[in-house]
């Protein structure tokens, strides 16, 4: 009777595990949790060393620090409430409570075929890259502390309020917009708060009248490269599998960064003389952000398009932010990924179409985009837009009340390495 019972026991026992290997995409979920580490790459170290090499010497160390304790700080959160609120069940406004602490997370829990723990992993990451990417509107003048404060309030306010509205069963997911990969939710979000961080925190000492040029660009193109290898598993691993979307998402994706990293080239080479590494890197995330929204549902064409575009508009973009506003974004956060997110948005209602020849993304007729999609794509833009400068603006106001935004003018000639984490980025004595 014994041997009898243990052996009904084994039998259930060993085939729990069996069943759930049924139900899981061995394939899918390889991909995803590569692109996981392929986006989380995106972060430490290519956005790292992309930001830190545009910085001036004095101020390196701090934005290697800042996007490294972005990441250690938003993984905390994202764990404790934000992925709860971003993707489990609500209102058309935010998710629930359900989840918090990912309390509903098994082994077994699942996402379509890939276990949920990947899915939320991967989540993550893009909730650490969006606020590291505001890092480059107040670079070399925001206090480390505040900056802490305003990325935790940021991302539970802002980024996931929008995650849920596009992608958690909210409003503008029901609506129809089409993001594929983070337009929205990533780039217009970093975008617009990069834009209202720069406005509020005021411009750099000696800005724009002493020259603050790149201490390091073989860091910058380093982290560059980085990025844009990074950034297949950013738009690819959005499909969450392993299938025709992925490749279609790598090919335009990459199709979209080379053609704006050459369009920038050319434009410097035409209005300068001379191409330059900097227009190069900086074309090539213009391309990269553009499409991001767009590189599930458009083709090949339609990718080389876009990126076009995108070299184009935001160069101009910032020229006119910098040299006619007068705005110190230090790293141009708003006229690459702000002005590129909404233009890639856009576009991404017009390359959708199946009737555009060789342009021809997937689905739809080209009569139904240019009457309804484009206007989809179009209210996107402008919540995301309009909720986040508005937040940001009040988290901004709030903490410089609270602890104060901005280092004091002989902190900043000094450099924010030393008077924010005692440590230089350089010894050139050793």
């Amino acid at each position: 009777m014994k041997k009898v019972t243990f052996a009904l026991v084994s039998l259930v026992l060993f085939s729990i595990p069996a069943a759930f290997a049924d139900d899981i995409d061995g394939a899918n979920t390889s991909w995803v949790m590569t692109s996981t580490a392929l986006v989380l790459l995106m972060t430490i170290p290519g956005l790292s060393l992309f930001y830190a090499g545009l910085v001036r010497v004095k101020n390196v160390l701090s934005v290697l620090m800042q996007c490294f304790s972005i990441t250690c700080v938003v993984s905390i959160l994202w764990l404790i409430l934000g992925y709860s609120l971003a993707f489990s069940d609500g209102n058309p406004f935010i998710g629930g409570l359900s989840n918090i602490f990912m309390a509903s997370i098994q082994e077994d829990s699942m996402v379509g075929d890939i276990p949920e723990s990947v899915f939320a992993m991967f989540q993550l990451t893009f909730a650490i890259i969006t606020p590291a990417l505001i890092v480059g509107a107040f670079a070399e003048r925001m206090r480390f502390s505040a900056m802490l404060l305003f990325s935790s309030l940021w991302l539970l306010l802002v980024y996931v309020p929008i995650t849920h509205w596009v992608w958690g069963g909210g409003w503008l997911g029901t609506l129809g917009l089409m993001d594929f990969a983070g337009g929205t939710v990533v780039h217009i979000t970093a975008g617009v708060a990069a834009m209202v961080a720069a406005l509020v925190m005021g411009t750099r000492m000696g800005f724009p009248k002493t020259p603050m040029p790149p201490h390091n660009l073989a860091m910058t193109i380093t982290g560059a490269g980085m990025l844009w290898v990074g950034w297949f598993g950013f738009n690819a691993g959005s499909a969450l599998a392993a299938n025709g979307d992925a490749g279609m998402a790598m090919l335009v994706t990459h199709l979209s960064a080379a053609a704006g990293a050459f369009t920038w080239m050319c434009i410097e080479w035409i209005k300068y003389g001379k191409p330059s590494a900097l227009g190069a890197v900086t074309g090539m995330v213009a391309g990269l952000g553009t499409i991001t929204p767009a590189s599930g549902f458009v083709g090949p064409a339609g990718g080389l398009v876009i990126g076009i575009m995108a070299g184009l508009v935001c160069f101009h973009a910032t020229l006119f932010l910098k040299q006619k506003l007068g705005l110190d974004d230090s790293l141009d956060v708003f006229p690459v990924h702000g002005v590129g997110g909404a233009l890639g948005t856009i576009l991404t209602g017009v390359f959708a179409s199946a009737s555009l020849g060789i342009f021809s993304g997937q689905g739809y007729s080209v009569g139904v985009v240019m009457d309804s999609q484009v206007g989809v794509q179009a209210i996107g833009v402008l919540a995301s837009a309009t909720y986040t400068a508005i937040v940001t603006f009040i988290l901004l106001k709030l903490i410089d009340m609270i602890i104060g935004l901005r280092v004091s003018e002989e902190e900043e000639t000094q450099g924010l390495d030393l008077n924010q984490h005692n440590e230089r980025g350089y010894d050139f004595n050793g």
